[in-house]
């Protein structure tokens, strides 16, 4: 029954998304003053496990990612220093797009990784950004663009080509990978970004590759400015 539901393909394209999701409401419903591992909270100790839980299952299931496990070594030196400045122009966009209109409710510092002196906890703030920028790129590439956004044309999207790829598949599944994050109008500019990476070079990587130079850097400037808001 769950193969009529989805294609078989979709599974491992699912899945990990799934995961996490699962453990961020988990980690959603609990108490914020909840007692987790050491001075952490159990909501923070519990992003080590999410970000964990998602690695797992790419890891089990990267055999049946075709997109990927075939073109890394196909990436050229331009579509390196394309996905390299597009992860930078949408930090830029990212951290400017955030007037009240702009966001999904008020801006709350929701992760602040401090110990109780009040000095960084440098081991939070490693697990944070490798989760971030290693983690979450895979993970929502593979779904957002690689599944959704060719789903959007055709069930077997697996013998879709990036470049086939109608502006209604780019913009609507943009659309839904904003409502995923509270500024929405940085979220469908990123999307979109991330999207045309894919549709012109061909090449998952290139969304990968960019997506995680904006999450890095969004990591370093959050630290370095001490913009919890935006982590």
């Amino acid at each position: 029954m769950a193969s009529s539901f989805l294609p078989a393909a979709a599974w491992p394209r699912v899945l990990p998304f799934a995961v996490f999701l699962a453990v961020l409401a988990a980690r959603g419903a609990l108490p914020e003053d909840a007692a987790g591992l050491g001075h952490w909270t159990l909501a923070e100790s519990l992003y080590a496990l999410q970000a964990g839980l998602a690695a797992l299952a790419l890891a089990l299931y990267w055999p049946r990612y075709t997109e990927l496990r075939s073109q890394f070594g196909r990436l050229s030196v331009s579509a390196w220093l394309a996905s390299i400045a597009t992860g930078v122009i949408v930090l830029v966009l990212w951290v400017n797009l955030d007037a009240p209109w702009m966001r999904i409710g008020e801006p709350v510092a929701g992760f602040v990784p401090v110990d109780p002196a009040g000095r960084l906890d440098w081991l939070q703030i490693a697990v944070r950004t490798a989760g971030a920028a290693l983690v979450v790129p895979l993970m929502e590439e593979l779904f957002w663009r690689s599944f959704v956004m060719r789903s959007v044309d055709s069930r077997e999207f697996e013998q879709r080509a990036p470049a086939s790829t109608t502006a209604l598949a780019i913009v609507l599944s943009s659309v839904v990978f904003a409502l995923g994050h509270d500024l929405w109008l940085a979220g469908i500019i990123a999307g979109i970004a991330y999207a045309l990476l894919y549709v012109r070079t061909g090449n998952l990587w290139c969304a990968v590759i960019s997506h995680a130079v904006t999450n890095f850097l969004l990591a370093a400037w959050v630290v370095h400015g001490g913009h919890w808001q935006f982590w």
